[in-house]
Order: structure tokens, then C-alpha cells, then sequence
């Protein structure tokens, strides 16, 4: 005698079976068509001309809707690559994640500009928005610290910038950014500067006095132009000073009277400071 499983092998199961396995298929069909649907419905501009996309993802973007603008703008992209205003919203893309504070993406889509179209008539925007990306006003306001070693601190995002900004005025002297770049090169320069000289006093006050006389010779070498020489002048004369170089402190404080006669530092007043004073 054969024994089985109640209801295994027997014909009325393997129907139920076959009809439920049936009707779930049919259930997962309805269902995919309808997110297909809704999603079709959603995309308001899968018709949208090239033109309407541009235009509404510039509409955006003054608006300060920089996320929406770049949606607009990368759909574009996707469905017209090959014409200009899909050049154009790859460099207002850029712009858009510069407003938005993404450094990252900005800098991305500024590079991704240059390197697919390096002759475009606008290209130079590409490298300012570079420097506009890496620009920071508050770069020479060294504050907030926590603690940090200053030499620990390198200002490569202020070397970028004034690349960037160097690469407009260099190769585009005709371009309508030229003239912000030299005002913003300078600046930057004064900035740099400022860091170094602020580095070299800091090493001055931890009585690193051979790095602070690096310190304060490499600003007067790279930064010859800016105000902040008479400060490197300064550490120079007390460090080495503090070093008993007094030839080489003698020569410093002759340079610095020579070029800045009206400076309120002087080698006589240098041992006349109070014990409570910090260098």
C-alpha cells in the first residue's frame, strides 16, 4: 500500500496552484504598468524642446532654485548633447552648484567644461568660475583655531584660485573677467601673504625661531609686492635677534628702515618692550 500527503499529487490542488501562481502574475503586469503610468504622468517635460528646458532651468536658477535649475539643466544634456545650449547649461551647471556651496560638484563640472570643449568661445568663464569656486574672502582672517598648529594649515584652495585666475588673465586678456581676476589675484596674494607672516609670528611666540626666519624670508621672496613684507621684515630682525645673529639682524632692520621709513618698529625700542609683551 502506497501512502501519500493529503491533498499532494491530487488534480484539485494542482489547479488552486496554477490559479494563484496566474493571478499574481497578472498582479505584478497591472502593477509595473501603473508606476510606468504614473512615472510617464510625473515627467512633465519628457516633449519639452531644448529650448523650454533651458529656459525654465534659467528661470530656476535666478530664481536661487539651484537644485531645480540643475535638474532642468542635465536633462538637457541627456537628451540634447549636441547642440550649444547643452554646451551652455554644462557651464551654468557649474554655476549653479557654485551658488548651491558645492564645492566639489562645481569644480567638477568647471573641469568636465575645459577638458570637452577647450576652444569654446566661453571657456574662460570656465576658469573663473574655477577661481570663483576656490575664492575665499576670509582667507587671510586666520580665527578659530581650536587648538590647531598654524603650520598645520595650508591655504591650497587660495594657490588654486589664484591659478585659476592667473589662467584668465594670461590666456584671455580680452575677457570680460579679466579685471575682477587681477583684483581678486591681488587680494589673494595680500591673503597668502598674510597666512605666512601669521605663521612666522607663531613660530616666534614657541621660540621656533630658525622657522620662523623661513617663514618670514619665503613671503619676502614670493610676496614681494604686498604690505605684509614689512612684517616678515620684523620677525626676521626679532628672530634672529633671539638667535644672537646680530650681523644678519643689523642687515633686517637696515632693510626694513630703507623701505618702510615710516614703520613704527625699531631696533633700538626691540629690547625696550615690557616682560609681560609676547613677541
Amino acid at each position: 500500500m502506497v501512502c501519500s500527503l493529503p491533498g499532494v499529487g491530487s488534480l484539485p490542488g494542482r489547479r488552486s496552484l496554477a490559479g494563484f501562481a496566474s493571478a499574481l502574475l497578472w498582479l505584478a503586469v497591472v502593477l509595473m504598468v501603473g508606476c510606468s503610468t504614473d512615472d510617464n504622468k510625473y515627467d512633465e517635460t519628457r516633449d519639452w524642446s531644448a529650448e523650454k528646458l533651458y529656459s525654465r532651468g534659467k528661470e530656476e536658477l535666478l530664481a536661487g532654485n539651484y537644485k531645480k535649475a540643475i535638474n532642468y539643466y542635465e536633462k538637457l544634456e541627456a537628451r540634447y548633447p549636441y547642440g550649444k545650449l547643452a554646451q551652455q547649461a554644462q557651464l551654468e551647471i557649474g554655476y549653479a552648484y557654485y551658488k548651491d556651496k558645492d564645492v566639489v560638484s562645481a569644480l567638477a563640472a568647471a573641469d568636465r567644461f575645459i577638458k570637452l570643449h577647450p576652444n569654446h568661445p566661453n571657456v574662460d568663464y570656465a576658469y573663473y568660475l574655477k577661481g570663483l569656486v576656490n575664492f575665499n574672502e576670509d582667507l587671510g582672517v586666520m580665527g578659530g583655531f581650536s587648538g590647531q598648529d598654524l603650520s598645520e594649515r595650508d591655504p591650497k584652495a587660495a594657490r588654486e584660485s589664484f591659478e585659476a585666475f592667473k589662467e584668465v588673465v594670461t590666456r584671455f586678456p580680452d575677457s570680460r573677467y579679466t579685471a575682477d581676476s587681477m583684483a581678486r589675484m591681488r587680494y589673494l596674494v595680500n591673503a597668502m601673504a598674510r597666512n605666512e607672516v601669521r605663521v612666522a609670528e607663531y613660530y616666534l611666540r614657541r621660540q621656533a625661531y630658525v622657522a620662523a626666519v623661513n617663514r618670514a624670508q619665503a613671503v619676502i621672496a614670493n610676496y614681494q609686492q604686498s604690505p605684509m613684507v614689512e612684517q616678515a621684515l620684523i620677525v626676521l630682525v626679532k628672530a634672529y635677534d633671539a638667535l644672537g645673529l646680530t650681523e644678519l639682524r643689523d642687515d633686517s632692520s637696515r632693510l626694513l628702515k630703507l623701505n618702510y621709513p615710516n614703520s613704527q618698529f625699531s631696533l633700538a625700542s626691540l629690547h625696550k618692550r615690557p616682560w609681560w609683551q609676547p613677541w
